[in-house]
């Protein structure tokens, strides 16, 4: 189990308890998916999740007007990055993954001639009129890439490229949770009977980079498809959206603080999320972090009939990098174990534990 992964600089405002059933999650999922292109009855990866344009209005050339069009041409014709680019090279035109992905994101764009002669090709790729993405190339760029916002940045240094947090924000990566940023946080994980993942109980504490700053986004992945959200609690702070993705076996929170922030303000969010058993045992749980914390606190209750044989905790300085930093860690009378980590730095923090598959 891997949840938790992608909740970075989120922030959080106290306010009326509100909560989600079951049936109500339905709901609020129908409704995330409304707001994100589908092909297939699934999300499509990698688009904007604010809709599709109006028939007929052209976006403007512009800076943002070629990397718009082409993400959402892509999620219309449900293609990976990795399948486009192979469709350029049979048709003899060489463009990596790397280089479309720039181009989407807006990095970069297509300038040299062999890159506007992919463009035409792409075109062709995605079933648009001629001159339909070409057209939308602003001018000529100063050389060198474009950097990239400054909490998207950082998050990609933790997150690596193309990630499953960014497929599943779609646009609004670029600009996740950047008016505010963590101080503590604190991570409940509660194993049932059978070793699975039952309930993950979270608090952040959050200050505004900037005045008005009023809701933050969450992104919980789960490492087994079977381990779906059953119910949503948001007890300080309000629900506004709840969107699983099940393709991507991610859940997209945004919270509503009930109140817009003050410059160096300080809110708290706590929401819990119930979770369907998964096929195997949970062995593990981690959180990456984009910035410092001021401290972390991860608490994991394990079930009295399901019992591990060791703990550890562990440090990546990447999202799927090895773990260092490994150190034993020990359990209570109340069955649990929990890491306090002050001042801790970006990252990757987790807690991993071994069941005996033995007599």
């Amino acid at each position: 189990m891997e949840a938790g992964v992608g909740l970075p600089d989120a922030e959080g405002a106290p306010s009326a308890t509100s909560t989600t059933n079951a049936r109500d999650l339905r709901k609020a999922l129908k409704a995330g998916a409304a707001e994100s292109p589908r092909r297939g009855g699934r999300p499509a990866v990698g688009t904007p999740p604010h809709g599709e344009p109006v028939p007929g209005e052209a976006p403007l050339p512009g800076t943002d007007a070629f990397p718009a069009a082409l993400r959402e041409a892509l999620g219309r014709r449900g293609l990976s990055l990795e399948r486009v680019s192979e469709r350029l090279r049979a048709r003899g035109i060489g463009v990596s993954q790397a280089t479309l992905s720039s181009w989407q994101r807006g990095r970069s764009q297509p300038e040299r001639a062999r890159s506007l002669r992919a463009v035409e090709v792409l075109e062709e790729i995605l079933d648009l009129p001629g001159g339909a993405l070409r057209s939308l190339l602003g001018p000529r760029r100063p050389r060198g890439r474009v950097a990239p916002a400054r909490g998207e940045g950082a998050a990609l240094q933790v997150l690596g490229e193309d990630s499953v947090v960014e497929k599943a924000l779609g646009e609004r990566f670029r600009h996740f949770n950047q008016e505010t940023g963590s101080l503590l946080i604190h991570d409940v994980v509660t194993l049932g009977a059978s070793g699975t993942l039952s309930n993950l109980t979270t608090t952040n504490v959050l200050r505004a980079n900037r005045a008005g700053a009023d809701r933050a986004l969450f992104v919980l992945s789960f490492d087994d498809e079977q381990a779906e959200p059953l119910d949503i609690r948001v007890t300080s702070g309000r629900l506004g959206e709840a969107t699983y993705l099940k393709g991507l076996k991610s859940l997209v929170l945004e919270i509503h603080f009930g109140r817009e922030l003050a410059k160096l303000d300080t809110t708290v969010v706590s929401y819990a999320v119930d979770v369907s058993p998964s096929r195997e045992p949970a062995t593990h749980y981690e959180r990456w972090s984009r910035a410092n914390l001021h401290e972390y606190l991860q608490q994991v209750f394990f079930h009295p009939d399901a019992l591990p044989s060791g703990c550890r905790r562990y440090f990546r300085d990447q999202v799927g990098s090895p773990p260092r930093a490994q150190r034993r860690i020990s359990m209570n009378d109340s069955h649990s174990t929990h890491v306090l980590v002050s001042r801790c730095k970006p990252g990757v923090h987790g807690v991993a534990w071994d069941f005996d598959t033995g007599e």
